[in-house]
């Protein structure tokens, strides 16, 4: 990762002062920040609606990729938006987003002016920066994580796919370096790279990375950790796999509802090590097999609430109907709880399961945000499983009374000749043919407590206009000429 230059190094000082005065103080008041109007701001319609219970949940656009930016016209926001993050552009009085175009193997960099209207774009990571597909990120900062400003974007292209850092404030010029990944943390078909708050182990590092696989020949998922001693140590701490005490290493031996004993065991000869090496530890040392580690995110309001993670398994059907063994086929939310003072050991309890209720509840979630009371997940059902019987939608699942609510879902408007000419060229008929990238909690940013940023990808809008969007003439046929879309929700609870 770049060094900071004296001005860098004052401008990520200006921002982290900045950051600090939202929701993240022991007060939770946003009311520190002038409100935004946040208002839609894309010539293209949302592509998403609201279910019935969650009225009070209000849409706006943010972007999308026939906007046109006054002050980079030439820019194009790319397609299959996924991971994310937010700050306050510490130049001005505006905002800067960092996003992931997954296919485009690309990282964006928009700037907003104070009420959230996208002025002006770049590439921070090409596709030849990029390497790999990126999936989803973190963005890490001083005053929540103890570290950065740091972009953690991780590979998901195969078992020999590494976790990148990208510098937010750095050079566009710098979009094709290829030497901004961390040996440290491993190669694996990464998903995220989700570093805990600085207040769950006072004085260390921890990220946690899934592993988006369930090919026995490549690796099996992962719930990896990576811990250092010391805090914004990228380079030189140690990796852990996720095992049960018990050493039983099947997905589906954990029934709903209880909770088992797990520990964390330690990868040897980390840096040294290709992928396929460390996934062929993970069976010498019988490792939990999932099929699937998407997206983590921890919980909020407490350095207790930080130290529980919740994640998702994605799941895997060989033939669209039946699952694997010893795998979940619809997909899985989890909670692993770790010890006060040992982040080594502690407790994993399977909460949600799509096969209580096939095809009706949620199929292969993908990506999670956490709040003080609720788990958000987001669907990638784009497997096409025979029995779905919805589109792609985002769930609530309430931590306190477990209870699980749609309450966003994908609106493909199949009736509409005029919109489907547009944002279905490939003449899908398929449920579950887009997808949620991130959801991210922009509530300290905006002044508006409930406010969330939400990636979308609808796979069958698709344009030559959008084609080469990060210049790097990678990603020019097929998914390379996707369209997407970034939307702000308001009213959300927490």
């Amino acid at each position: 990762m770049r060094n900071y230059s004296h001005t860098q190094l004052s401008l990520a000082m200006a921002f982290v002062t900045l950051f600090a005065s939202g929701c993240k103080d022991e007060n939770n008041s946003e009311t520190d920040v002038p409100a935004v109007l946040i208002e839609d701001q894309s010539v293209n319609p949302s592509l998403v609606k609201v279910l019935p219970g969650f009225e009070g949940v209000k849409i706006n656009t943010l972007i999308s990729s026939d906007d046109v930016l006054p002050q980079s016209p030439d820019f194009v926001y790319g397609g299959q938006p996924d991971g994310g993050g937010m700050m306050k552009d510490p130049a001005g009085d505006g905002f800067i987003m960092i996003t992931n175009h997954e296919f485009l193997r690309s990282v964006s960099r928009v700037y907003l002016d104070k009420n959230m209207k996208p002025v002006k774009g770049e590439y921070l990571v090409n596709g030849t920066g990029g390497m790999w597909r990126l999936c989803s990120a973190t963005l890490a900062t001083p005053q929540e994580h103890g570290f950065g400003p740091t972009f953690l974007t991780a590979g998901e292209s195969g078992v020999e796919s590494m976790i990148h850092a990208i510098d937010p404030l750095g050079n566009a010029a710098d979009r094709s370096r290829t030497d901004r990944v961390l040996p440290a943390l491993g190669k694996a078909s990464a998903e995220n790279a989700v570093p805990l708050p600085k207040g769950a182990y006072a004085g260390k590092t921890i990220i946690f990375i899934g592993e988006d696989e369930s090919t026995p020949a490549n690796s099996m998922g992962q719930v990896n950790m990576y811990l250092s001693n010391s805090v914004g140590d990228l380079q030189n701490g140690k990796l852990y796999m996720l095992r049960r005490k018990d050493l039983n290493v099947t997905e589906t031996d954990m029934e709903v509802g209880k909770t088992y004993d797990i520990e964390f065991v330690e990868y040897s000869n980390v840096k040294n090590s290709t992928g396929v090496q460390l996934a062929q530890q993970t069976i010498e040392q019988k490792a939990i097999q999932f099929a699937r580690v998407e997206d983590l995110d921890y919980g909020k309001g407490s350095a207790a609430a930080n130290r529980t993670l919740y994640f998702v398994s994605t799941g895997v059907s060989p033939d669209k109907v039946n699952a694997a063994p010893g795998l979940t086929m619809w997909g899985r939310l989890y909670k692993l709880e770790l010890g006060a003072d040992n982040p080594l050991a502690g407790k994993i309890t399977p909460l949600v399961d799509g096969n209580e209720n096939p095809g009706n509840s949620i199929v292969n979630p993908d990506n999670v945000c956490v709040t003080e009371n609720y788990v958000y997940i987001q669907e990638d059902g784009d497997s096409f499983y025979e029995a779905t019987k919805h589109d792609g939608r985002i769930w609530q699942y309430n931590i306190s009374n477990k209870q699980l609510k749609p309450m966003l879902e994908m609106d493909h408007r199949r009736n509409d000749p005029a919109f489907n000419a547009k944002y279905n060229t490939t003449n899908s008929n398929l449920l579950s043919s887009w997808e949620y990238g991130a959801m991210f909690d922009i509530s300290d940013l905006t002044g508006k407590p409930g406010t969330f940023v939400v990636n979308l990808h609808p796979h069958t809008w698709r344009d030559e206009k959008y084609k080469d969007a990060d210049g790097s003439g990678i990603s020019t046929t097929g998914s390379g000429l996707e369209g997407g879309q970034t939307v702000i929700l308001t009213n959300v609870p927490r």
